[in-house]
């Protein structure tokens, strides 16, 4: 009956590895030497935190690396799991090891799934325990640790940084899993074609989950149609279609965008145009990009070409009335525009010049020709006293301090020659000469 109730249990759970032996994969991190088997002749454990994408093998490493060290395992996830919980189990462990026995010499091991996911207030409430030694955190995340993580939780663990797994580590995880007679599915090695399964490796794209469900499902398709083999044919049903490789909350999510900004940037419309396709063709927000690009109208073009802004907020709104896949050639439109067009940070450079003034002389006084004069009081007081009005000099310019007198005359905004921006300078140069 326990038999029979495993092997309900889906493949991927069935195969997970037990012992460090059975790992596949991940030999930056458990080849001879390295960092783990290093960390397992350590007493007491550091805590950890195993940083990599869906299905590289950190939850198997935490669970591995507690049975390797007789460790009491407390697992929760982030998603399911509140302070709450965890505290009263925490409790629960002081009290059992208070009163002796075998398990108050065992390490306890307190591990987070997904810990990213718990806000700030969550994650410093960890802190305590760790630090006092009531057990050891180990935390799962795919997403970068110095953006998701508390620096002050942080500081305290040590980062394994775990990689998508290689072609031949999937390759190796597939036959065993199809050939193992005990938890796996207990077919020979030609059951599976050569091209299927090259097919299925490169799908799952490093994430031995989705290469082992593709298995199972192949293989179940296989068997309701009386094959002889999972041929190519049924493990492109089994999957369906190649998901891209793409986490909308994720680094990924990051990596692209940044992929996208870097391309217009550097004035390739090529580049510009792939990135774009393929975060729509990964299911992106088209607006969110449509937003993205309104921005780098401002940041890296600005005065340059004044219509860039017009063009990428008509961009947005062309997709707000035709929605996909109309609306999507106006946003490939405001891509290539921005990437053909001259570029300048001028008015980027000048905002965060202006920013860090503000923020560092923020209390400086308007002075009193700048000041609104509303009432008598006020001009009695010498508010707007003295101050020349433009339109009544030469093209509308007169020579004026318009910054507090403790800052002094500042210079943020320095254009370019580029585009547009080359006539504004030479206006500015004009209006400074008679200054």
């Amino acid at each position: 009956m326990e038999r029979q109730t495993a092997l309900r249990a889906p493949l991927a759970d069935r195969m997970r590895p037990a012992t460090l032996s059975d790992f596949v994969g991940q030999e930056e991190l458990l080849g001879e030497g390295k960092f783990l088997s290093s960390v397992l002749s350590a007493r007491p454990l550091p805590s950890l935190i195993f940083w990599g994408p869906p299905g590289s093998g950190k939850t198997t490493l935490a669970r591995i690396l507690a049975v390797e060290t007789n460790a009491v395992f407390l697992p929760y996830s982030a998603v399911l799991s509140g302070i709450k919980e965890i505290r009263e189990a925490l409790a629960e462990l002081k009290r059992t090891r208070a009163g002796g026995g075998p398990a108050a010499s065992r390490p306890a091991i307190l591990f987070i799934d997904e810990i990213h996911r718990w806000n700030k207030a969550q994650q410093d409430a960890l802190l305590p325990f760790v630090e006092e030694g009531t057990v050891t955190l180990f935390g799962t995340t795919t997403e970068n640790p110095s953006f998701e993580i508390r620096n002050a939780l942080l500081s305290r663990c040590r980062v394994l940084v775990l990689s998508p797994l290689l072609s031949s580590d999937l390759e190796t995880i597939l036959r065993r899993a199809l050939t193992d007679a005990d938890r796996g599915l207990g077919k020979p090695e030609t059951f599976l074609a050569p091209e299927a399964l090259r097919h299925i490796v490169a799908v799952a794209d490093g994430d031995a989950r989705v290469a082992l469900n593709a298995l199972e499902a192949a293989v179940a398709i296989a068997l309701h149609k009386g094959l002889a083999a999972v041929d190519m044919e049924t493990a492109e049903e089994a999957l369906r279609k190649k998901g891209l490789l793409y986490d909308k909350d994720g680094e990924e999510h990051y990596n692209l965008i940044s992929a996208l900004h870097k391309s217009l940037r550097g004035s390739d419309p090529d580049a510009a145009l792939y990135w774009l396709a393929r975060m729509l063709a990964a299911g992106e927000d088209p607006l969110y990009l449509a937003r993205r690009m309104i921005r780098f109208a401002s940041e890296d073009i600005g005065n340059a070409a004044p219509g860039a802004l017009q063009i990428t907020l008509a961009a947005a709104e062309a997709y707000r009335t035709l929605g996909s896949p109309e609306g999507e050639l106006a946003l490939a439109q405001a891509a290539v525009y921005l990437a053909t067009a001259p570029k300048s940070n001028r008015i980027y450079t000048a905002w965060q010049k202006a920013t860090r003034d503000a923020e560092t002389e923020g209390t400086a006084p308007v002075p009193l020709h700048l000041r609104n004069a509303p009432t008598r009081m006020m001009k009695e007081l010498g508010y707007g006293k003295e101050y020349k009005y433009p339109h009544d000099f030469a093209d509308g310019f007169v020579p004026e301090n318009y910054f507090p007198e403790t800052l002094g005359r500042r210079k943020y905004y320095e254009p370019s020659e580029a585009g547009h921006e080359k006539v504004i300078a030479d206006r500015l140069k004009a209006w400074w000469g008679r200054k």
